[in-house]
């Protein structure tokens, strides 16, 4: 009897187990390198009302940090790694982003 109370914990681990790739999947990916502390490219275009991730590169020898007030994320990227980043959704606009480590390095999101 005392088992028999985590078989709903249990079904539910189980079923997210399978429910979270499938999500993850149908999330859009978007790309941005950071190299000579510059966001490349500078313009990144995301659908608006949507979920999604955005998959940050440092290729520089120092780390940086994404960062934004607009969308409210901010994340260290080491030299040489990848982060990622989830975003969303937002409204149709404009939102900065910037190295929080080197200000002068900025982009901006445009939400169409």
């Amino acid at each position: 009897m005392r088992g028999s109370r985590w078989l709903p914990v249990l079904m539910f681990v189980c079923a997210a187990a399978f429910a979270l790739p499938a999500y993850a999947e149908s999330t859009p990916e978007f790309h941005l390198v950071l190299q000579n502390h510059k966001f490349e490219p500078a313009s990144l275009k995301v659908p608006a009302n949507t979920k999604f991730k955005v998959l940050v590169t440092n290729r520089n020898a120092t780390p940086s940090e994404f960062e934004s007030a607009d969308f409210n994320r901010e994340k260290i990227v080491l030299p040489n790694s990848t982060i990622t980043v989830f975003v969303g959704p937002l409204d149709k606009g404009t939102y900065k982003f910037f190295d929080d480590f080197n200000q002068a390095t900025t982009g901006v999101l445009v939400v169409e």
